[in-house]
């Protein structure tokens, strides 16, 4: 990392990543890496991993822009190939229980041990200790844990499930990047690697830091749907238009508010304060029924790119149709299938999709060769089933009726 990465390419151009097979979480951070012009390795199972594979690898968008190679990590020779990418990698990427990887002999010290510069990235739900760490979950458990699914809900009903954001991609990858990349600028200074411990409960919980300072000051209240940025606040909701559509407002600031108030014609009415709590269900009743009377596309001809803090509710198919989207290119098509392109963006490094999802193993001899294995070794590596490619014999075996 002691070089200007290239104009034009990504900013992490030239970090070698080496990711191990995992679900959620791991893939999204291994997509986010190279998306940004990291080179990741994925180290795929031999046998279809516990969700299964896609049968058009086009559609397994988290695994955009990396090769793959196949390789049976519980044979010493499989672990022996992890090792010597280990060698030539900046950083590795794991998402197993506490103890899996020690267990298979690629656990950070075994791996520190042939790269004292690598930075070793591990992902969990509950952390690497504590009395939870060996237990199973998912995001629902680990957002449960924190706060985050409490607060989340209408008033007076149970909490609403999330979609898994807050937990695996926001409180997890996102985490695990950042401590990555932390970890890469400090090797950079020090010349010595270190493991990352990123835990979903602990990001999920960092996510919620303003409502846990909120609700210290009395601001906040500990129950769901009355507060003002949880669907409490009837000028920061949901609203049904006439053609049985939604559309979202969230004019806080006075400002806002009084054009919000004013494009909707209301501002001749007598219309209870803004922040009058106890009148926020009569002032909602107001703003349904006015939001009923129209259209959702003709509430965006009067409301869309004003200050009224307006915008539609658009559905997946929908959002990349939307002009803006359009304009910035939020979205990208990748071998015919339509998907969110890489963030953030830079003024002179371009973060791309380089490739698309490719079948598991799709890369292995070219990974292989790149390490020093000749062509003999490589292939008496796959007849004993160390190694694998697309259609070889462990996809074979398994396709067997």
């Amino acid at each position: 990392m002691n070089h200007c990465s290239r104009e034009g390419v990504g900013p992490l151009n030239g970090i070698k990543i080496l990711e191990l097979p995992a679900i959620g979480p791991v893939p999204y951070a291994g997509m986010l890496l190279s998306d940004l012009g990291a080179d990741v390795v994925r180290l795929d199972r031999i046998e279809p991993g516990p969700l299964g594979e896609w049968s058009d690898p086009r559609f397994d968008v988290l695994s955009r822009g990396r090769r793959s190679i196949r390789v049976n990590l519980k044979d010493p020779s499989g672990r022996d190939i992890a090792l010597r990418l280990v060698e030539r990698a900046d950083a590795l990427i794991e998402g197993w229980r506490p103890g899996v990887a020690e267990r298979l002999g690629l656990g950070p010290d075994a791996c520190l041990a042939r790269n004292p510069r690598l930075v070793y990235g591990r992902m969990t739900g509950w952390g690497q200790e504590g009395p939870l760490a060996q237990a199973a979950g998912h995001d629902i458990d680990y957002i449960a844990l924190t706060g985050a699914l409490h607060a989340i809900g209408k008033r007076g009903e149970g909490p609403t499930v999330p979609l898994n954001l807050i937990g695996d991609f926001g409180g997890g990858a996102l985490f695990l990047v950042v401590g990555v990349l932390s970890a890469l600028l400090d090797a950079r200074s020090c010349g010595h690697g270190q493991v990352v411990d990123a835990a979903m409960v602990d990001g999920a919980a960092s996510l919620m830091t303003v409502f846990y300072g909120a609700l210290a000051s009395g601001f906040w209240r500990d129950e769901r749907g009355v507060n003002m940025l949880d669907g409490g606040a009837p000028f920061y909701d949901v609203y049904r238009t006439k053609d049985d559509k939604w559309v979202a407002v969230g004019a806080i600031e006075p400002k806002f508010y009084a054009e919000l108030i004013e494009r909707l014609g209301l501002a001749g009415e007598d219309l209870p304060a803004q922040l009058d709590v106890a009148e926020w269900p009569r002032l909602r009743e107001r703003l349904a029924a006015v939001f009923r009377s129209k259209t959702r596309r003709e509430w965006c001809e009067l409301l869309e790119g004003t200050d009224a803090c307006f915008a539609p509710v658009l559905s997946l198919g929908e959002a990349a149709d939307h002009p803006h989207m359009k304009e910035r290119r939020t979205f990208v098509d990748v071998d015919g299938v339509r998907q969110p392109g890489p963030a953030p963006r830079f003024s002179r490094s371009r973060p791309e999709v380089r490739r698309g999802p490719r079948k598991a193993g799709s890369d292995t001899a070219e990974i292989l060769a790149e390490i020093g294995l000749a062509e003999a070794e490589i292939a008496d590596l796959q007849s004993r089933g160390i190694i694998a490619e697309p259609g070889g014999p462990a996809d074979r075996a398994r396709d067997k009726p």
